[in-house]
């Protein structure tokens, strides 16, 4: 479970990423019922200026012995270097082998890369880098494809907003749908986008921009217990299904019927964790029609059964 969370600088660390694991792990949450992480920034010098490719400066209160007892460390993208300092990746080391979990985002794997900790990993990076990242790296396993990989101890992401996906994957992880949804609400993001789900998709964000839909996925939002088909949601939209799954595509980057089995999963997990309603009446209230589908579905998604999953994250 994450209570604590270190963040180490180094020059030239990218402000965006930076500021994605401030905004999910560093802010105060407790006007919405979360109790707050214990969040340390640290670096080599603390209290020296860290610096920004955009000319921002920022000052690390804590030194690197802070990540020494954090559950998690984040580690945020940085302009890619030939070497990294020592010190900072003899403290990634330390945490890898007394088993603190660490996140990268984007460029950040090579960091953990440098550090010895992607081998024989499955990992990924910004698809810019990922040939990059698998030259240097070939003992690592790279996917060029996905917006993050949760590899049990290591967790890598994409680019920039995949970043946030990770971060939430995470939370969803070891702290239940409720906290993670929690977070998502108050950041106004989607709680989640798949793993799995590719990078290359026309717009990043999973919010659609497009308002034809937003209005089908507030739609569907609010009805994953019904039945639903490709054919009755591009005639919702007044389109082909063929245009409609294309676009539906290019808009969420996942196919429509696999948006909407990830949803349910979502519906169902929290169901799972908030409540004791019987399996069959969770599959029905996620529009899985039966017990035996919910776990089949729960399962591959999950990697544990609906039980078992409610065993664990109900008394948390």
């Amino acid at each position: 479970m994450i209570r604590s969370v270190a963040v180490p600088l180094i020059d030239d660390f990218a402000m965006f990423e930076f500021g994605v694991v401030c905004e999910v792990f560093g802010l105060d949450r407790s006007y919405a019922g979360l109790e707050p992480f214990d969040f340390r920034v640290c670096s080599i010098q603390p209290g020296s200026p860290v610096a920004s490719p955009v000319g921002v400066s920022v000052t690390a209160p804590y030194g690197l012995e802070a990540m020494d007892d954090a559950d998690l460390i984040a580690v945020p993208a940085a302009t890619i270097r030939e070497e990294y300092p020592e010190e900072f990746l003899d403290a990634l080391r330390r945490a890898y082998d007394r088993g603190a979990i660490l996140l990268s985002v984007c460029s950040g794997a090579f960091a953990l890369g440098a550090a010895g900790l992607l081998d024989g990993r499955d990992c990924t990076t910004h698809w810019r880098y990922s040939d990059e990242l698998q030259r240097r790296f070939p003992a690592a396993c790279v996917d060029p494809d996905v917006l993050f990989v949760d590899d049990g101890q290591i967790i890598t992401s994409a680019g920039t907003s995949a970043g946030i996906d990770a971060s939430l994957h995470l939370v969803r992880r070891e702290l239940g749908s409720a906290v993670a949804n929690t977070i998502a609400r108050n950041m106004v993001v989607p709680p989640q986008r798949d793993g799995g789900q590719r990078q290359y998709i026309d717009k990043p964000v999973s919010d659609c921009e497009d308002d034809t839909f937003s209005e089908l996925i507030d739609y569907l939002a609010e009805r994953l217990d019904e039945t639903h088909t490709v054919g009755s949601l591009a005639e919702r939209t007044h389109m082909s299904t063929r245009s409609f799954s294309r676009r539906f595509v290019a808009e969420t980057g996942v196919p429509p019927m696999q948006w909407l089995t990830t949803q349910r999963i979502l519906r169902a997990r929290l169901l799972l964790e908030t409540t004791d309603l019987p399996i069959d009446e969770v599959a029905r209230q996620c529009g899985f029609g039966s017990a035996t589908l919910l776990r089949h579905h729960f399962d591959a998604e999950v990697g544990v059964p609906p039980t078992r999953y409610r065993a664990a994250f109900a008394r948390a």
